[in-house]
């Protein structure tokens, strides 16, 4: 008997998936998923985000704060950039106060450029 000979077939030829009719009724398969009617970015109530910064974002505590904020920042060990709360302000100054305070055998000037880095994020304005 003869043999034939066959058609080589690509490798990407074989990668390809085989088209397949859409799927009908109920019960055949997963739902593909949608966003609910919502566009694309948008809240659960129904507006739209913002991408930009807001106001809160550009102060001591927020995403983008300025170079005073990230140098009383790094004085308390706490992240340079991002959104941190006045209570995480609160713990890290409490930590650094229990390293450098004078009674303790720091440095009186190293406390209060503590004090002055924790007072500065906490929007803590100095009284004259």
């Amino acid at each position: 008997m003869p043999q034939t000979l066959r058609k080589p077939v690509s490798p990407l030829a074989r990668a390809r998936p085989v088209e397949q009719e859409p799927r009908k009724g109920f019960g055949s398969g997963p739902a593909p998923r949608s966003s609910g009617g919502r566009a694309k970015g948008q809240a659960r109530g129904g507006k739209k985000r913002n991408p930009a910064l807001s106001k809160a974002d550009w102060g001591p505590l927020g995403k983008h704060p300025d170079l005073e904020a990230i140098v009383a920042r790094q004085r308390l060990h706490l992240p340079r950039c991002g959104r941190i709360t006045a209570t995480a302000v609160t713990r890290a100054w409490k930590l650094a106060a229990a390293e450098h305070h004078p009674d303790r055998g720091g440095q009186h000037d190293t406390m209060q450029l503590v004090n002055g880095a924790r007072d500065l994020l906490l929007g803590r304005g100095v009284e004259s």
